[in-house]
This record gives structure tokens, C-alpha cells and sequence, in this order.
């Protein structure tokens, strides 16, 4: 793993990543202007209103994340840890708890979800960092802290707590909560302690800041794009009770254009044109997996957003879906075919 000091953060390559998504958003908020304020444009004026909140959200992000990115390292994982938090309150909101569940909900907000994150933080031992040569691979920890001990500690606390009331559908949502919304979403900002090589073995002397950025990039535009090709030559429904607008030939479209799209972005990673295009496609199918499995969640609820992140948009959690499914595959690919 690469040492901390070692990371590159003032990267071309992410400068120009990053003015690429400033230009591109900026565009798309003038042209929600101009046909916003047009009356005869044969556009639903509710699909306009939803691009304009759309974009909204992103540059929410957008400001956020570039916040983050300014505090360095340290403030990416803080701000994934943030989001993790947030997103996990969503969850588990959306499903009512008894009194029997608040210690283990204690354990799970302020223990497991700091310490996966403050595992990801440790990133490389100190003495790496000050130029010793061989530090801790965190991980190992972090790969299992989760999946094993949390998920081994949340019904034995809950029983405990003595309420057997429904107590394996309980139990079972907070694991899922806690694996989907922490241990997934803290795989992206893990991205950054990776050192990467290109194919052939070459070491790569770019940034991993610049691939984070281009998978969350990537991970958004695939819910984007499938949504998009659903609307234009969507015929066939993936699963028509869980939701309605999901389509087989919107999520072939969005594989297709957003692994074009990320080949076209291949110079901000070390992968090839292939390459980043098939990371595409396999992150478009993760990302078009979570955005159907919480709408089942969602639907089993009986809720329709799982909350208010901007006025007449959805929540958190409904934003980083696609993220939360996508994140750990990308890092396992990354770490196993690019990483040294």
C-alpha cells in the first residue's frame, strides 16, 4: 500500500478532471435555464423541474466534495464518513425500531461506523509514513471488521436487550444498513491508498484522487444515463412492482454510453480506453443494482424518498445508492489487476 506522504494530491490530471465535470455541469444548468423559462419547448415541464433539482444535487456535491478535497486526504475520508452517517440514519429511519434495538443502534452509529472509518484513515503505519520500510496494510482490518465482528455483535446486543419480537427482521436491517451505507461506501475513499500500476507493470505516476473522482463520476452518470434511455426507448420493464421506470433497454444504453464515456476519460487513470470502459460497464451494472434493490426497500416501506436533501429532491441515501453497490467491486478490481 502506498504510504500516505507518497500520495499525489496536486495532480494535472485531477485539475483537469475536475474542470471537465465544472464545464459540463455548468452547461447543463444553462441549458435548465433557457428551457425552463420557455414555454412551447414540447418538453414535460415536470421532466425540466427534476433536471433543474438534479442539478442542484450535483453541484451540492460538486461544492462539497471540492471542500474535501482542499483538506486533503483526511478530509475525504472524514466527508465519506459524513455521508455514511447520514445515509445510515436514512435507512434505518425508514423501518421503525424498538426499545430493545437503541443500544445496539448506539454501537452501530457511534463504534463500528467511526472505527471502519478511522481504519481507512490509518491508511499505511506511521513509521511508513516517516520513511520506514514496511508499514500496516489496514486492509486487513477494515475488510472484516464489518461483515464478521458487527455483523456477529448486532444480534447477540439485541438479544441481550431481550425483545424477541421480530427479532431476525431487526437484526437483519441494521446489518444492512451497516453494510451497505458504512462498510461499502468507505471502500471509495480507500481508493486513495492505492498504488497503482498500469497494464504491463509500469508504475503510474498519477493521482488516485483523479480515479476516485472518476469512479463517483462514472457511478452518477450510469443512474443518470439509465434513466435517460428509459425514457427515450424504454419498452420493457426490469421489474415493474419495485419500479416502474427501470428498463431493460435503459440499463443496456447506460452500459453502453457509460463505458464510452469513461474511455473517453481514460487519461485521468491508468487504465486503457478499454479498460476504463469496461470498469464502466461493470460499475454501471453495481450502480443500476443498488438504485433497483433500495427501491425495493423503499417499496416494501411504503415510503417514496428516504428524505429531503434539497427542497423537492430526495435523500442521502436515494443520491449514493449506485455508490454504496459500486464501490467495493471497483476497489477489488482496481486493487487486484492495477494495484503494486
Amino acid at each position: 500500500m502506498m504510504p500516505i506522504a507518497q500520495i499525489q494530491w496536486h495532480d494535472p490530471r485531477t485539475y483537469m478532471l475536475l474542470a471537465v465535470i465544472l464545464g459540463t455541469l455548468g452547461i447543463a444548468s444553462i441549458v435548465g435555464v433557457v428551457m425552463s423559462r420557455r414555454e412551447k419547448i414540447g418538453v414535460e415541464s415536470a421532466l425540466i423541474q427534476r433536471f433543474n433539482h438534479k442539478l442542484r444535487v450535483w453541484w451540492l456535491m460538486v461544492v462539497i466534495f471540492s471542500l474535501a478535497f482542499f483538506l486533503h486526504r483526511i478530509g475525504v475520508v472524514v466527508l465519506f464518513g459524513m455521508v455514511s452517517f447520514w445515509a445510515l440514519r436514512e435507512f434505518i429511519t425508514m423501518t421503525p425500531t424498538r426499545r430493545g434495538d437503541h443500544r445496539t443502534l448506539f454501537w452501530v452509529f457511534f463504534i463500528f461506523t467511526p472505527l471502519q472509518y478511522v481504519l481507512i484513515a490509518l491508511g499505511s503505519d506511521p513509521p511508513a509514513r516517516m520513511g520506514g520500510n514496511d508499514g500496516v496494510d489496514y486492509y486487513d482490518y477494515y475488510s472484516i471488521m464489518i461483515p464478521v465482528y458487527a455483523s456477529l455483535f448486532i444480534p447477540a446486543r439485541a438479544a441481550i436487550a431481550g425483545d424477541y419480537k421480530r427479532f431476525l427482521e431487526r437484526s437483519a436491517k441494521i446489518q444492512s444498513g451497516l453494510l451497505i451505507c458504512v462498510y461499502s461506501l468507505s471502500y471509495a475513499p480507500a481508493i486513495l491508498d492505492l498504488r497503482m500500476k498500469q497494464t504491463g507493470g509500469a508504475l503510474w505516476e498519477g493521482s488516485t484522487v483523479s480515479v476516485l473522482i472518476f469512479f463517483v463520476l462514472i457511478a452518477q452518470l450510469a443512474s443518470v444515463l439509465e434513466r435517460g434511455w428509459g425514457k427515450l426507448a424504454g419498452r420493457h420493464v426490469i421489474a415493474e412492482k419495485i419500479n416502474a421506470s427501470r428498463t431493460w433497454e435503459g440499463f443496456l444504453g447506460s452500459m453502453v454510453t457509460t463505458g464510452l464515456i469513461a474511455s473517453a476519460l481514460y487519461w485521468a487513470t491508468p487504465f486503457h480506453p478499454w479498460e476504463a470502459g469496461l470498469l464502466g460497464a461493470v460499475v454501471t451494472v453495481m450502480a443500476c443494482a443498488g438504485t433497483l434493490t433500495m427501491s425495493a426497500i423503499k417499496r416494501d416501506r411504503g415510503v417514496t424518498d428516504t428524505g429531503t436533501l434539497v427542497q423537492g429532491h430526495a435523500g442521502v441515501l436515494d443520491q449514493i445508492d449506485n455508490v454504496c453497490f459500486a464501490a467495493p467491486v471497483f476497489y477489488h478490481l482496481t486493487r487486484f489487476f492495477w494495484s503494486v
